[in-house]
């Protein structure tokens, strides 16, 4: 199980505003203090977290926040409209586009995802696999047509 994911940052603000784009609609919540940003889903009172919390922080060393090639955190959303909506408010939040929302041909017929980078170039996956959504392929209908 993995216990935590952290990204570097060389702008916290910058950042900040950036993952309010998208964490809060996936149900985290945030603390912030000196040493960065802390993102976290609820616990009920005497269970252990299942998800791993989520940290966003200048480098220990000191030294400039570089990104990982080949490094991404996925989030999992709730639903492909959600992937969408989210897509677009992390672009308006200062991301850039790594992959528009969409199936992916290399993945499950249900696999939705867009990919992102964040302010300080991280790279960042939004998905739903959800069944009973539309899969790959399938014709989806809106208001009587295509």
């Amino acid at each position: 199980m993995i216990g935590y994911v952290c990204v570097g940052s060389n702008d916290i603000p910058r950042a900040k505003r950036f993952y309010a784009a998208v964490l809060p609609a996936l149900g985290y919540s945030v603390k912030e203090g000196p040493e960065g940003l802390s993102y976290a889903l609820p616990v009920p009172e005497g269970q252990r977290p299942l998800l791993p919390d989520f940290y966003v922080k200048p480098p220990f060393d000191g030294q400039t926040a570089s990104v990982g090639n080949g490094t991404m955190v996925a989030f999992e959303a709730k639903s492909q409209a959600q992937v969408r909506s989210l897509h677009t408010a992390a672009l308006a939040a200062g991301g850039t586009d790594e992959g528009s929302p969409g199936f992916r041909a290399d993945y499950g017929p249900h696999f939705y995802v867009s990919y992102l980078r964040d302010p300080d170039g991280n790279k960042i996956a939004i998905y739903s696999s959800d069944p009973k959504e539309p899969a790959r392929g399938e014709l989806q209908w809106k208001n009587g047509s295509l």
